[in-house]
């Protein structure tokens, strides 16, 4: 039994249709994560109380960043697939490692403690949702095919 050697191929429309799609949802997870926070639980979440349950442009910009995010891991997966074995794996590690460091971000600020555990909470599940969705994306739209063409059979005996 011989081994043919295979390598993975990339579906690239539906890797990134199902990247653009996390980073709508990343979006949206900021935004209803800060409406939460500032409306119900009264938290300050990246702006003063003063601002309002919407608050000031940072809010945008929080969504606008979870869906740079989104998108910045897709182009990681992408790039990981078609260059290293085990690309998933070392997803899974960047992507964690980089949630780790997403939720500590807030404990470097003077905000209160309540501020920033929520923040790092809003973080860490907008890290889970991007680490979760971009890696089935990537694996819907991952096939492995043969890197060598098989051997053209031979012309039947009557053609020769």
């Amino acid at each position: 039994m011989t081994v043919e050697p295979v390598k993975p191929t990339v579906n690239a429309g539906k890797l990134w249709a199902g990247g653009g799609a996390t980073a709508a949802v990343a979006a949206l997870i900021a935004i209803a994560g800060i409406l939460l926070g500032r409306g119900i639980f009264d938290v300050d979440v990246l702006a003063p109380k003063g601002e309002g349950a919407w608050g000031d442009a940072s809010t945008g910009w929080y969504a606008l960043g979870a869906a740079g995010a989104a998108l910045l891991a897709t182009g990681l997966v992408h790039v990981l697939i078609l260059t290293t074995p085990r690309p998933m794996r070392f997803f899974g590690w960047v992507v964690g490692l980089a949630t780790v460091s997403a939720m500590l971000a807030p404990f470097v600020t003077d905000a209160s403690r309540a501020s920033q555990f929520y923040t790092a909470g809003l973080n860490m599940i907008i890290g889970i949702a991007i680490g979760s969705l971009v890696a089935g994306t990537a694996r819907a739209a991952t096939r492995l095919v043969r890197s060598t063409p098989p051997a053209p059979r031979p012309y039947p005996q009557q053609y020769r």
